[in-house]
């Protein structure tokens, strides 16, 4: 199964070149501050790639998801599954996503750190075999461009007792990459960097 992972391309959609592959995910932060015409631009976007399976979470720009969850759930065409602290299976694969990042600028679907944002990821189901969460884990390609480490420590320790195949994120643009942590594939696909331009390219994951 060939998995192309990209996230917090923030409007700059348009003239990326994706790679083919069997599921495309989206880690989050598709526009820029959220609005209807945003969304609607991404989606239509989105659903028109040739993958047969389309998945994204929203993140900390994407305020239209937070503030107005129905209307946002009727510009998701067929074809694409948006995950919010939800799951779905996809071809044998348990793929489970959601949106919350620690406290961050006082954006979208930021939770304290602790107690507030445990519950999100304690949703997690055992035996998921992708994660995607729009912000990283604790030391895990984390750091914001002045070396400040910005992951959350509660998802890092739900992550390592469910021990997904991969676990697909962004939000800290900085971080863009491939790591390991015990024997699951870490990807921070942040295509944007950190001037908001396009300059990173779509990860491809083999699983």
């Amino acid at each position: 199964m060939r998995i192309v992972c990209i996230a917090d391309t923030h409007g700059r959609h348009h003239g990326l070149e994706i790679p083919d592959g069997d599921i495309l995910i989206h880690a989050g932060d598709i526009s820029g501050q959220g609005s209807p015409d945003e969304i609607t631009d991404f989606l239509r976007w989105f659903s028109a790639l040739p993958h047969e399976h389309k998945v994204f979470v929203s993140g900390n720009h994407d305020w239209l998801f937070e503030r107005e969850p129905e209307y946002a759930a009727t510009l998701i065409p067929a074809g694409v599954t948006y995950l919010q602290d939800s799951g779905c299976d996809i071809a044998g694969l348990k793929i489970w996503g959601s949106p919350v990042t620690p406290a961050f600028y006082d954006w979208a679907f930021n939770r304290g750190r602790g107690e507030e944002i445990r519950k999100h990821w304690q949703l997690i189901p055992p035996g998921t075999d992708i994660v995607v969460s729009h912000g990283p884990a604790s030391g895990i390609m984390d750091r914001s461009l002045q070396g400040k480490p910005q992951g959350c420590a509660d998802l890092l320790q739900r992550l390592g007792e469910v021990q997904p195949r991969l676990h697909v994120c962004g939000h800290i643009h900085s971080g863009y990459g491939k790591a390991s942590l015990n024997g699951t594939i870490m990807v921070n696909a942040s295509i944007c960097n950190e001037a908001y331009y396009p300059s990173n390219a779509p990860l491809v994951v083999e699983l």
